[in-house]
């Protein structure tokens, strides 16, 4: 607006050129802003450095989407083979398919699309499946 203000926010003549504490508004709202980012990037800066040492607890409950795959491993049984059990165990839980499609909004409209591809795929599957089994019993 032009105006100029002091330190104390009161309306100083334009005319005084000695007055060491001049602002405009626009000023005072960016050192406004600019104080309000110093103290969130110090509140940030104070929770991310944590010592190194700390122990960190997790709970063993199950997360939101109440995942709870075990894997047991042989005795002398090597890791990759366990790993890979594992991986195949995840996917047929089918979690992270429905993480994958809540990574974005999807509305009701484009939801039906997608359930109706799925249900194609599944039965066309089950189609070949019943196709493979009544030629391996002839």
């Amino acid at each position: 607006d032009g105006n100029c203000y002091n330190i104390n926010n009161q309306l100083v003549d334009n005319g005084t050129e000695n007055n060491l504490f001049r602002y405009t508004t626009s000023s005072i709202i960016t050192m406004a802003r600019l104080s309000l980012l110093i103290a969130c990037l110090l509140a940030a800066m104070a929770t991310a450095f944590v010592p190194a040492n700390t122990p960190v607890t997790r709970s063993a409950t199950p997360t939101a989407l109440n995942v709870n795959i075990k894997v047991a491993v042989g005795e002398g049984e090597p890791i990759e083979s366990a790993l890979r059990r594992f991986k195949r165990e995840v996917n047929k839980s089918g979690h992270l398919m429905d993480l994958r499609h809540k990574r974005y909004f999807e509305n009701s409209q484009e939801r039906k699309k997608r359930k109706i591809v799925q249900a194609r795929f599944r039965v066309r599957m089950e189609r070949m499946n019943a196709r493979r089994m009544r030629k391996q019993r002839t």
